[in-house]
């Protein structure tokens, strides 16, 4: 019997020949991962059974991105915990406040993941890293710090859904579009400990940066992970971030997948997902008039590059409607100087926007944009549960670049077209 692209990382990893859906494995880590809620919970559990090193200084990393720059107290108490833990423990990428980002797009920048690997990370939108032909997964503090001793990992092998896209992306239409208009058709559970498998010749037509932004969003499907057939893109980025070997898995012709979906991305209409579930999704012809309050642009599902580019390519010479606060966030600091240094804060900042730091803030209503009670928001985070940015009765809208900026402009949820 054959095995998917998953099923072929995982069995390399665990020392096997194969492995078929529902099997247990021990598999060794290529990289841990943490941030400053997570990792104090697992350096606690790490210190409580004595333990005085980690398997590897090198496969672990600590991003400090979700309430950083420290907001309060408490936060920066969070941080130092993991800053004198980095230090003890010589673990090498630990991202200060100057260096850091948000980590799931940091550790693609860093060229920390290669096709190939597996990855852990005590957040659930580890699974980004799919993008690059990695296994990558959100585990809990505890498991990262059974990781961050012994390099290794248990797993149940997941059943895959194999995702054939054809054709090419409309304009305005991006990864987050796309991977919308997926969640709207399967429901938030309809790939439940699966393993979302995406290939056909249409893969060549998404960025990379499309690629991060559906991976990203693989959980909110209910996914195990997600995972890219790796191409020419996908190599030419890698070697551009990274020195490290590694190898690529390829589907096997007779793997077993659980389903099997084919979409054309010529069909897929720029899509927005109501509150409160990222399965609410409707396409920009059939939002109504939905006003709004503020629009963020940012996180690691839509703060790379190519998302700045085209928030500033639908803002240049308009003005952010008056009633609405549009906020901005490089999603690291490499883009964050890559779109000053291409113009983009210009326009940004004429069209009356703010451009923040790096950070996650907003996204998990942190700082840096809290909403008020019967505020909405649109967004290109990658959850709008109740009260996911602020107050219970305040309403989140996901959608990508395009959309939130013509929505800064109009004042109301609007596509690029409609302003």
């Amino acid at each position: 019997m054959g095995m998917t692209m998953t099923q072929k990382i995982l069995a390399a990893h665990a020392g096997l020949d194969s492995v078929v859906a529902g099997q247990l494995i021990k598999a060794k880590l290529d990289m841990v991962l943490g941030n400053d809620i997570t990792s104090p919970v697992a350096i606690k559990e790490f210190e409580k059974v004595g333990l005085d090193k980690v398997f590897d200084g090198n496969k672990i990393a600590i991003v400090p991105d979700h309430f950083t720059p420290n907001k309060d107290i408490k936060s920066a108490e969070q941080v130092k915990v993991c800053r004198e833990f980095s230090k003890k423990m010589g673990i090498v990428n630990f991202f200060e406040v100057g260096q850091m980002g948000v980590e799931h797009a940091l550790l693609p920048e860093k060229g920390l993941v290669v096709p190939g690997d597996v990855v852990i990370g005590a957040d659930s939108h580890t699974c980004t890293y799919g993008a690059l032909g990695a296994f990558s997964t959100g585990i809990g503090s505890t498991d990262m710090a059974a990781g961050m001793a012994t390099g290794e990992a248990w797993f149940k092998v997941p059943e895959a859904i194999k995702f054939v896209l054809t054709g090419k992306p409309q304009k305005w239409v991006g990864g987050k579009d796309v991977i919308l208009h997926i969640i709207g058709m399967i429901g938030v559970d309809g790939a439940l400990y699966k393993s979302m498998e995406f290939t056909g010749d249409g893969v060549s037509a998404l960025s990379m940066d499309d690629r991060f932004a559906m991976a990203n969003m693989a959980i909110e499907a209910g996914g195990k992970n997600g995972i890219f057939q790796v191409d020419e893109k996908t190599l030419e980025y890698v070697k551009e971030h990274s020195e490290r070997a590694f190898e690529v898995f390829k589907a096997d012709e007779d793997a077993v997948y659980c389903q099997v979906f084919e979409i054309d991305l010529a069909s897929i209409r720029p899509t927005v997902a109501f509150p409160h579930l990222p399965e609410n999704a409707r396409t920009i012809d059939n939002v109504g008039d939905v006003k709004i309050d503020q629009v963020v642009i940012g996180s690691c599902t839509n703060g790379r590059i190519e998302d700045m580019r085209v928030a500033a390519e639908v803002l240049k010479g308009k003005k952010v409607h008056a009633d609405v606060r549009c906020i901005i966030i490089p999603a690291t600091q490499k883009i964050w100087k890559q779109a000053m240094n291409e113009g983009l804060f210009d326009i940004f900042i004429e069209a009356g926007a703010a451009v923040s730091t790096p950070t996650c803030g907003p996204c998990l209503g942190g700082h840096m944009g809290i909403l008020a009670k019967g505020e909405r928001a649109v967004a290109t985070t990658n959850r709008n549960f109740v009260g996911r940015m602020g107050h219970p009765e305040s309403e989140v809208y996901l959608a990508g670049p395009a959309i939130a900026a013509a929505s800064a402009i109009a004042g109301k949820i609007a596509g690029p077209h409609q302003i």
